[in-house]
């Protein structure tokens, strides 16, 4: 270095030093911040109210280092204000907590240079949006979004003129909720027309808007996008003005309005369109095949209209830039072959997402499909599309999610499904598959999570995969139905990443290993292995802390109850051969269970009191078992406890006065057992009871009046008890009553005269919430069908069906057979219309067969056997067995072989 530059290079480095000294002082004694601009920040803070304190901080003397503010580095002005709320969980306490409320204070006119104000995501609680903010001109950006303001929006946002983007949009998720923020005067807007490009109005109402509302968007000439999602439209007009002024507009969402119409022409103007949002708009007729023109869409949405018609144009298979189509939740028939052969003559084409969902679309699947090399989403579901998954659909390399199921499917799936590395979620359910699936159809389904497939029982659809294959999936949910896997093979023993199983009726008769169980239990939360074949024991102690259901129904497990500590609700062990008792801390093991199924089985001991503990308990249900005992007598807990079934077990002892403690109960079936004692009088405050099963014990006493003020009550069945006495008038004012099962006691006296008061037996009124009861308790939804086909007087009959589904069967009927009834049958009877089973037999009935018999058209089964009745048998009844009038000496006539003294010529 020359030294004679070295003096004038250290003056050089002293002044710098200097500037640079000079500079920190400066900053040091006056801060950045404009003190006017501090002062109005501080006023508008003070208006508001700060539950998370995150404006605590603004207390220093540089507002330009205050979070959410910003300000220009040259001029020191605040430029921007960004208070949005900082939790975007809108259901979390963090974000209630975060909400800013309280006043808007006008200081902020005073940030004359202000361009972006964020408030949103707070809750405003029914503020009106200040009429000031018009006078903030700066403003470039203003975002007031889901901060519950309510009221009129104001006119003077029209004086912003160098508005950019504008976000009003009105659903609020704070304690307030979304309140009613309303337009009915939108001219202001036009003010805004050469500066707007984005603007948001969802949920503002904007009925009263009147039918010149979109002439009034129409007006901002720079407009981008145009959000008027939910805003109470009424109506799309048919015609646009000028459509030049929109001629910018890449996007418009117009979801959820009534609209009513066509899709109109004037959109197909609109060439500039990137995303269309219509759906919910309750649109009709076709789909126009205007969109041609729409070369730059990207996305189109027309779902849930609910009523658009026709078929599928082709036109939309050639848009080259569209990514994203749902057309799904409408009315469109026909095939989608030629709109799939648009696609494949456009070899470019982009489609990322295709939805065709719950629409009326039928025929195959074209080979076509497998041009869409770039789809990721495919939905067809809810359709009625038929035949097999076509081939190539090993060549969509990128799809998903593939979505079959609903549909009419008869046919094969291809192998070639095998080959999508990508696919994640494959639901092919509620359709009538064929074939066998083999280790080709899944060998390459490396990214699979959920796997969806039901056939129906009466077709064969079988894995047929190697016993000791280990898939490249490890899957998160898995549901086969009616599919025959047979033993249970190595591919689902390392399935140990399950949240939600299904294996319903898949023909597996193997053991299944502990260690399965033990590998989902942290996850699982739904477990169903029900109508299979599998047996051995479960294993003893797990913990399964998600899970909810719990079904292993119609199987052959065997050994004692699982000790599983479980927080589930629902629990099916029903058909099978568990033995043994139950665990007397149950409540502790399962404290949240609401409905037990363990019917079928060969359980043991005393039901425990236990269970008198769970207080969210709703269904026990425990037919046909061994259990003995008293049934528990600690019932003070249960709100909800609304169904109890232990009939055909070994109880004995009393009926407990603590059910009647029990404000749900519905439906108490309790028949075949030893109870004894009374009815216990504290039944009668259990008013919603609809179903009542006490037969088959060894209960006395007179029939309960109270019964007469169960209103619900629907079935009541006392039969083979050895209750006494008449059968008291207030039965007679039951209104629901349908079933009236007396037999077998020792009940005397005559037929009550108010017999044709039971309204539901004389008129017929809807049945099914009544029966519905029952099979909810029972389990015995699959007799349902028996109970609309089967006729019990011609003894065709198959298999074991529930006493309550056989009193069902015939679903008004009047059984006092077998008891020590006299007097005459009362020709009032005859005024139970819709009478079907009728049996008064073994009892003293005497006098005459009422003539009136005949006036029952809908009586299908009748029993007067066993009786003193006499006269003649009314020719015009249609029951021609003789076994119905047996046993009554003075009886005459047909089907009898003894004549009557008047036709003995």
């Amino acid at each position: 270095m020359d030294l004679k530059l070295r003096p004038s290079f250290f003056i050089s480095f002293l002044i710098l030093i200097l500037l640079l000294k000079n500079l920190n002082y400066g900053s040091a004694a006056s801060p950045k911040c404009i003190s006017t601009e501090r002062q109005a920040l501080l006023t508008f803070r003070a208006a508001l109210t700060d539950l998370s304190s995150r404006l605590f901080s603004w207390s220093g003397p540089d507002c330009c280092n205050w979070p959410g503010v910003l300000c220009d580095a040259r001029t020191s002005h605040v430029v921007k204000i960004d208070l949005r709320n900082p939790s975007q969980d809108v259901r979390s306490d963090e974000y209630k907590r975060g909400s800013l409320r309280g006043k808007i204070h006008p200081s902020l006119t005073q940030l004359k240079f202000l361009s972006y104000l964020d408030l949103s995501s707070n809750d405003f609680n029914e503020l009106e949006i200040p009429e000031f903010i018009g006078q903030i001109v700066s403003l470039r950006y203003l975002n007031l979004s889901s901060s519950s303001f309510s009221g009129e929006i104001p006119t003077s946002l029209g004086n912003l003129s160098k508005l950019e983007s504008l976000d009003l949009y009105a659903e609020s998720f704070g304690d307030s909720g979304t309140l009613s923020l309303r337009a009915s005067n939108l001219r202001w807007l036009s003010s805004l027309s050469s500066s707007l490009k984005y603007l948001n109005m969802g949920y503002v109402n904007l009925s009263g808007a009147g039918e010149t509302w979109l002439q009034d968007f129409s007006r901002i000439s720079a407009l981008k996008e145009l959000h008027l999602f939910n805003s109470e439209l009424k109506n799309l007009p048919p015609t646009l003005s000028s459509s030049a002024d929109l001629k910018l507009l890449e996007v418009l969402d117009l979801s959820e309005n009534s609209l009513n119409s066509p899709i109109p022409n004037w959109l197909f103007g609109l060439t500039n369109l990137r995303k269309l949002f219509l759906r919910w708009d309750f649109l009709q007729g076709s789909i126009p095949t205007g969109f041609k023109n729409l070369k730059l869409l990207e996305t189109l949405d027309l779902s849930n209209n609910l009523a658009l018609q026709g078929e599928i144009p082709s036109v939309l298979g050639d848009l080259p830039q569209l990514k994203f189509l749902d057309l799904s939740a409408n009315e469109l028939n026909g095939q989608i072959h030629g709109f799939l052969d648009a696609f494949s003559r456009n070899k470019g084409n982009s489609l990322v997402f295709l939805d065709l969902s719950s629409n009326k679309l039928a025929g195959t699947l074209p080979e076509s499909l497998g041009s869409l090399r770039n789809l990721q989403t495919l939905d067809l579901s809810s359709n009625s599309f038929t035949g097999s998954v076509p081939s190539s659909i090993g060549n969509m390399a990128s799809l998903k999610k593939l979505d079959l199921s609903n549909n009419a499917m008869n046919g094969t799936i291809a192998e070639s499904l095998g080959q999508l590395a990508e696919l994640v979620d494959l639901n092919l359910m509620a359709n009538t598959w064929g074939g066998v699936l083999q280790k080709s159809h899944f060998v390459n389904l490396r990214s699979l999570k959920s796997i969806r497939l039901t056939t129906e029982p009466y077709r064969s659809l079988v894995f047929k995969l190697p016993s000791t294959w280990i898939p490249p999936f490890r899957l998160e949910l898995i549901q086969i139905e009616n599919c025959r896997i047979g033993l249970f093979p190595m591919w689902l023993q390392v399935q140990t990443k399950l949240n939600f199983v299904t294996l319903r009726n898949t023909g597996i008769e193997d053991t299944i290993p502990d260690s399965w169980f033990s590998g989902i239990s942290s996850k699982v939360t739904y477990l169903i292995l029900a109508n299979n074949r599998i047996k051995g024991r479960l294993p003893q102690k797990l913990a399964f802390p998600k899970l909810n259901t719990i079904d292993l129904s119609s199987n052959n497990f065997e050994g004692t109850f699982p000790l599983w500590s479980t927080n589930a609700t629902e629990l099916r062990l029903y058909e099978n051969n568990f033995s043994g008792s139950l665990p007397q801390n149950i409540d502790v093991l399962m404290p949240r269970m609401e409905k037990i199924y363990l019917f079928s089985n060969s359980f043991t001991g005393n039901i425990p009191s236990s269970l008198c503990e769970v207080s969210g308990l709703q269904i026990l249900s425990l037919r046909k078992n061994h259990f003995s005992g008293s049934f528990p007598k600690c019932w003070h807990r249960q709100f909800m406890l609304w169904g109890i079934d232990v009939s055909e077990n070994n109880l004995s002892g009393e009926i407990p006065e603590s059910l009647g403690m029990l404000p749900s109960l519905s439906v108490l079936l309790l028949n075949q057992n030893s109870l004894e004692g009374k009815i216990p009088e504290s039944l009668r405050n259990c008013s919603g009871l609809t179903n009542i099963d006490l037969g088959g014990n060894k209960l006395t006493g007179k029939l309960p009046s109270w019964v007469g003020k169960l209103s619900s009550l629907f079935m009541l069945r006392l039969q083979s008890n050895s209750f006494t006495g008449q059968i008291p008038d207030d039965l007679c004012n039951v209104p629901n009553l349908r079933i009236l099962d007396l037999s077998g006691n020792k009940i005397s006296g005559p037929i009550p005269k108010c017999i044709s008061n039971l309204t539901a037996i004389a008129r017929g009124t809807n049945n099914e919430v009544f029966q519905n009861l029952v099979f909810i308790v029972t389990r015995a939804r699959e007799y349902e069908a028996i109970a609309n086909s089967i006729n019990l007087s011609g003894n065709n009959i198959s298999g074991e069906i529930p006493r309550e589904i056989l009193g069902l069967l015939y679903l008004r009927i009047l059984n006092l057979s077998r008891n020590s009834m006299a007097g005459s049958i009362p020709e009032k009877i005859s005024e139970l219309s819709r009478l079907e089973t009728l049996d008064l037999s073994k009892n003293k009935f005497s006098g005459a067969i009422p003539q009136s018999f005949a006036a029952i058209s809908s009586l299908q089964r009748l029993n007067l056997s066993f009786n003193k009745l006499e006269g003649s048998i009314p020719k015009l009844l249609k029951f021609q067995d003789p076994s119905i009038y047996i046993g009554n000496e003075l009886l005459c006539g047909k089907p009898l072989p003894k004549k009557c003294p008047k036709d003995i010529k």
